[in-house]
């Protein structure tokens, strides 16, 4: 098993959603219960932006412009001003839920999923959007996560971490949609959460466990391909990025654990980094 080292970032209660921004050569990510987005270029000093409200994950639009999943929805923000506007409303109404995970699937189409402030049972869904037509995939899921996608658009990945289970559902590459029904992709035994995911240029599928101290990679027939490493055990969401798209990153998290498993866990809610021999693909634009 190799291992991944501390990067020189803030500490987050809540990291999330972390993706590579080719476009700013830098790594984005979240503190959703801190409300702050964080951009590194390499290893210089952390950009800091303000959120709204939750802020969890998002999709880039151009250079510039994200779309991201907030507690009520989509917001526009403007990475450079630091200016945020609405775009779509999303269980606005809904005082339970706030946003969680979400990728950008090569159409060019978003899912991003939501779930309940306390992990309510089943108050969370799953949602595509493309071109600001908001569609209900999945419903009466607890805590969504793992959406990512293959890089011909043909195969999606998400999970309910709170039934430690992952599914694979084939997909119209032209839009996203699904074709058929979700089927079983991996199980883990109780009491460790697949979190976030990502899927590499050659189709393996990445993901982040919660409570193991690790990422794990596996290739398209499931069977296992290597893990990393980290030293702290709220493993919550991989990326790969770079100049040539081989390092890998993820971010953890302090949420849940006491003030013993906190002093036990100094690089508990940083930012992890890895050189590998893995490549990632390059996420789409989301198309306004």
């Amino acid at each position: 098993m190799d291992s991944m080292q501390v990067c020189n970032v803030p500490v987050c209660e809540l990291g999330e959603g972390i993706f590579w921004h080719p476009e700013r050569g830098s790594f984005c990510w979240f503190d959703i219960l801190g409300k702050k987005l964080y951009e590194q270029v390499e290893d210089q000093p952390v950009r800091v932006i303000d959120c709204p409200s939750n802020a969890s994950a998002a999709a880039r639009i151009d250079e510039k412009r994200l779309v991201v999943a907030v507690d009520d929805g989509l917001h526009i923000l403007d990475m450079d001003s630091k200016s945020w506007e609405p775009y779509l409303a999303v269980e606005a109404d809904n005082s339970v839920t706030r946003s969680n995970d979400s990728r950008v699937h090569p159409s060019g189409s978003f899912w991003f999923g939501t779930m309940g402030r306390n992990a309510e049972k089943e108050a969370g869904s799953i949602y595509h959007v493309s071109q600001g037509k908001l569609q209900l995939l999945y419903s009466n899921i607890t805590i969504p996560n793992a959406t990512c996608f293959t890089e011909d658009g043909a195969t999606g990945y998400f999970a309910d971490s709170a039934l430690s289970t992952v599914w694979r559902v084939k997909l119209d590459p032209a839009t996203g949609l699904p074709q058929g029904e979700r089927e079983v992709f991996l199980t883990f035994e109780p009491g460790i959460a697949p979190d976030g995911a990502v899927v590499d240029a050659d189709g393996n599928f990445w993901i982040a466990l919660w409570g193991a101290y690790k990422v794990v990679g596996f290739r398209p027939d499931g069977s296992s391909l290597t893990e990393f490493s980290l030293t702290a055990s709220n493993v919550s969401c991989p990326v790969f990025g770079g100049k040539d798209g081989s390092e890998l990153r993820a971010t953890t998290a302090l949420e849940h654990l006491d003030s013993a498993a906190r002093a036990n866990q100094p690089d508990g809610g940083k930012v992890f980094k890895a050189s590998t021999s893995f490549r990632g693909q390059v996420e789409a634009m989301y198309r306004l």
